[in-house]
């Protein structure tokens, strides 16, 4: 069999295990699966394209893999599951440069035969490689910034502020054209990518914290994008197939995403939610006086009555780490006969999924993680709510006040059920940026404290009661 079959079927394989494994990975019975075949996918790819491009020294490559290695096993063990989307970012910007940096060396490769005759597919694809292979580098690491606190959370607006996005934007597309027309030119296609920088740069920084699940979605479908088109250039099959896919499914969730905050992603992109936040008059006057606290033994009264609890877990779960914690709770209120459910919805958290993977981790039965749309109708014959960390998600300003950033955001009713407890630190705003009614609500009470801390409490006790 000739080299260029056995190429090419080594490439199908792949793609068949791609497929397969993302169709695995929408289950957590299966993910696991899921992920080691596409895994063994990008394998089989990587071992099938060093065979085909005839290097005649692999130590460079041995030593890029080891370091790469290296690398890899140090972050799987010292990132906690609360840093995965912080994780996941940077590793949608190192794909956007890979993809720059590919496209540019193909390009110096071609250079000479442009000079003759030039492949308009070609460079077409190393232009657009170079676009938005730029803008997911840059764009991601602002984002990295916004979650890992380097940079404010809050949107970042000046006068004038999308006017300059537009004329940078224009910039890149001029450049590109130039690219295109005279594809002799390297240092074009360096510029380019510069100004691709900056406009990633200018394009998520005025982007707010709340809107970050989405960011981290739509920067992941960019990473896709960017190595298909570098697939094109290389004639790489694989490469097109897995970008598409990556493209695609990214683009899908970045759509959930903004569907479940009725946001458009026009909105998103050019508005942002910590615009506003510094409008919004004092919490302290909001609250004044309204709060009713709790404490964890008052709380473990209530739980020890209750038939049905729902538990919602939110982004301070994640930072307190209390997911083991609130596994703890699980199994000891369903050891005493109680029904027990975890509410989740679909923006809680930092990333898509971000609760579902924390919840997982701690291996909670999947059967018990309720969708936001599957759960909302049964919480008026809930006897307990416990809302662990969760802000902005179960605020009732979404459907009250047209006027607040997150309105006609879904959120989850907990205030229907007849007892809502909220573990939170204080009574600061959410992500949003604006306070939450329900910490005033008559069937509210607050439990103040690190969401594990309060956990651990609650279930000594309930331990004692």
């Amino acid at each position: 069999m000739e080299l260029v079959s056995i190429l090419n079927l080594s490439y199908l394989v792949a793609s068949i295990l791609f497929i397969v494994g993302i169709k695995q990975l929408a289950h957590p019975k299966t993910a696991s699966r899921g992920n080691l075949l596409g895994a063994l996918g990008m394998l089989i790819a990587v071992v099938a394209t060093l065979f085909d491009q005839a290097i005649l020294t692999y130590d460079w490559i041995i030593v890029g893999v080891l370091i790469g290695s290296i690398i890899g096993i140090i972050l799987a063990i010292k990132i906690q599951m609360t840093a995965m989307p912080q994780l996941v970012a940077v590793l949608n910007g190192f794909g956007g440069i890979a993809s720059v940096f590919v496209a540019g060396a193909a390009l110096q490769l071609s250079i000479p035969k442009y000079a003759f005759a030039v492949n308009y597919q070609e460079i077409v694809s190393i232009v657009f490689s170079a676009i938005v292979g730029g803008i997911t580098f840059s764009g991601s690491f602002i984002a990295f910034g916004k979650l890992q606190g380097f940079i404010t959370e809050k949107a970042v607006r000046y006068p004038g502020d999308q006017l300059v996005k537009i004329l940078v934007g224009l910039t890149a597309v001029g450049l590109g054209v130039y690219g295109c027309l005279v594809p002799t030119d390297e240092s074009i296609y360096w510029i380019l990518s510069g100004v691709s920088l900056l406009l990633g740069i200018f394009l998520v920084i005025p982007i707010g914290g709340a809107d970050m699940p989405v960011v981290i979605s739509l920067l992941n479908s960019y990473s896709g994008i960017a190595a298909s088109a570098t697939g094109f250039v290389l004639n790489n099959n694989v490469l097109i197939i897995s970008g598409s896919l990556v493209g695609a499914s990214g683009i899908i969730l970045t759509q959930i995403m903004c569907k479940a905050m009725n946001r458009s992603l026009t909105n998103v992109l050019f508005g942002g939610f910590g615009a506003v936040a510094t409008e919004m008059k004092d919490d302290g006057d909001f609250y004044s006086g309204k709060v009713k606290s709790t404490s964890a033994e008052e709380v473990a009264m209530l739980l020890d009555v209750a038939r049905t609890v729902v538990i919602v877990p939110g982004y301070g779960m994640a930072v307190a780490q209390a997911q083991h914690t609130v596994r703890d709770l699980y199994q000891l209120l369903t050891s005493r006969g109680v029904d027990v459910t975890f509410a989740i919805h679909p923006v809680a958290g930092r990333m898509p999924g971000h609760m579902n993977v924390l919840l997982a981790e701690a291996d909670i039965p999947y059967d018990r993680l309720k969708e936001m749309d599957e759960i909302n109708s049964t919480f008026e014959n809930v006897d307990v709510v416990i809302v662990n960390g969760a802000n902005d998600v179960t605020n009732p300003l979404a459907k009250t006040d047209p006027k607040s950033p997150i309105a006609g955001m879904p959120i989850l009713d907990v205030g229907n059920a007849k007892t809502v407890v909220v573990i939170k630190r204080s009574l600061s705003p959410g992500f949003a940026g604006v306070p939450n009614p329900l910490f005033i609500a008559d069937n509210c009470l607050m439990l103040f404290g690190d969401g594990k801390k309060a956990t651990q409490e609650m279930i000594a006790a309930l331990k004692e009661s």
